[in-house]
């Protein structure tokens, strides 16, 4: 049963005015122009898709080698998957009265993505609910939330049912597990992701689909109707069959994206996402 917080979440979204569209500049903002426009790559070999270890490795190279920190990746990162939300999704296109969406954060790194995703949605003129239901105890993850709560994000406090979900919100970003997740998925997420299955909204789900092997997919798993992967598209996303699939992050050294031959296309302009 969802409690009196999470009802009152609900009932604010149905009656919140529609947000006014927000005008379309800055380097990562959409350009109609480079929305459909997919550069040619002057490469002769095709993008490089990531096993879960190479992954890893770039990832640890990009702290240890090149400089960056945890929370600068997690900020680019959730910048882009934002903003191809807004490439997926645009505004006008939303159904709902209210431009609703719900982000499910997980507690790993790729639920921090989602936590920055959140917040530049609603500056963009989206209106994020975040479910969050294992918060870590970290003050990386805590300065996250306690940022969304500033801007006055509403955080749900129950998961709600896929019923709800289909009549309250106009599509899910699922940024629960990311390509370091292994093994069975424990509760409560599984609960979750059983819930989502059952969702008709659209779902679109940052760097792996949660619950998805980073290199084997899942056959009867989420089935996203937009995949954002982050550095370089993993294994798995050979396997997605969703409308939208978008790369994200626009901060790969040429070094490191030479040494490890991800082959990476050129983003056009000044965007930080390129649709493949």
């Amino acid at each position: 049963m969802l409690s009196v917080k999470t009802l009152f979440g609900i009932g604010f979204l149905v009656t919140s005015r529609v947000a006014a569209v927000v005008a379309q500049t800055g380097s990562c903002q959409l350009n109609t122009a480079a929305s459909n426009h997919r550069p040619a790559s002057s490469m002769t070999q095709p993008i490089k898709y990531l096993g879960q270890e190479e992954a890893q490795h770039i990832d640890e190279e990009l702290f240890s080698e090149y400089g960056f920190s945890v929370d600068q990746l997690m900020e680019l990162a959730g910048l882009s998957c934002a903003t191809a939300v807004t490439r997926a999704y645009p505004l006008t296109s939303l159904v709902k009265a209210s431009p609703s969406v719900l982000v499910i954060c997980g507690p790993g790194n790729n639920g921090g993505d989602g936590l920055v995703c959140a917040r530049h949605l609603k500056l963009f003129g989206y209106e994020p609910f975040i479910f969050y239901p294992k918060r870590p105890n970290k003050p990386l993850f805590q300065g996250l939330a306690t940022q969304c709560e500033k801007m006055e994000i509403p955080f749900l406090s129950d998961m709600p049912e896929a019923s709800l979900i289909d009549e309250a919100y106009n599509l899910v970003v699922d940024a629960i597990f990311g390509f370091s997740f292994k093994g069975a998925v424990r509760e409560p997420f599984g609960s979750i992701l059983d819930v989502l299955k059952n969702t008709t909204v659209p779902l679109a789900s940052i760097d792996i689909p949660s619950g998805w092997d980073v290199e084997q997919g899942s056959a009867d798993g989420l089935q996203p109707d937009t995949l954002i992967s982050l550095t370089a598209p993993k294994k798995s996303a050979s396997l997605f069959r969703g409308r939208y699939h978008f790369l994200g992050g626009r901060f790969v050294p040429p070094s490191l994206e030479r040494k490890y031959q991800l082959n990476l296309p050129k983003y056009p302009d000044t965007d930080c996402v390129l649709k493949l």
